[in-house]
């Protein structure tokens, strides 16, 4: 059985920080592969700008290039929206009776874990990594026995502050994989 992280997200764009988080979980929770599955619509997200979903896809895929064990996944493209991870999760399964699925959240999101959709049944049935994120701490010993908190370092960058950066003209070279700030600059992504 493949074990696949399944760590969801805007990536509005993607950044430095997820690829660096995700080669971390994959070690420390032992999965086989991440699929970083870009969200067409975040259900608590619902007024956010958005770059198109396949624009912010290739941006990812460009970003994963260099790491095997990272894939891009545009397969909440092809669910009703918003896009619920129970229903993303329970589809993956069945399309892929080869993989375990591990959900990966910030610790933000675990703070909100009971307002998701479905919350207990993907408790019920999927193992969750989660990660510290600032501001939001977790005791382990307050988690259920298939939640795993996982030692990650904070890293204080956002999408949020990579588009904030590119309005202001500044350059984002450092931020995000090479091949991520060429596309972004040579389309001028983010720049209105």
């Amino acid at each position: 059985m493949i074990r696949t992280g399944i760590y969801g997200g805007s990536f509005n764009p993607i950044h430095n920080a997820h690829i660096r988080l995700a080669m971390k979980i994959l070690r420390m929770a032992q999965l086989d592969e991440v699929w970083f599955v870009v969200s067409p619509q975040n259900p608590f997200k619902r007024n956010q700008q958005l770059l198109d979903d396949d624009k912010r896809l290739e941006l990812v895929r460009l970003a994963l290039s260099r790491h095997p064990r990272l894939t891009a996944s545009d397969y909440e493209f092809h669910l009703p929206r918003p896009s619920y991870m129970h229903t993303t999760l329970t589809r993956l399964s069945a399309d892929y009776p080869d993989r375990e699925f591990v959900l990966i959240i910030g610790a933000d999101n675990w703070e909100r874990f009971h307002d998701w959709h479905r919350a207990n049944d993907i408790l019920q049935s999927y193992r969750l990594v989660v990660y510290p994120r600032q501001g939001s701490p977790i005791h382990p010993q307050s988690l259920p026995p298939n939640v795993q908190l996982v030692n990650t370092p904070l890293i204080n960058l956002s999408s949020t502050m990579i588009r904030q950066r590119i309005a202001q003209g500044r350059s984002i070279r450092r931020l995000v994989p090479k091949a991520v700030a060429e596309a972004i600059e040579k389309e001028k992504l983010y720049a209105e």
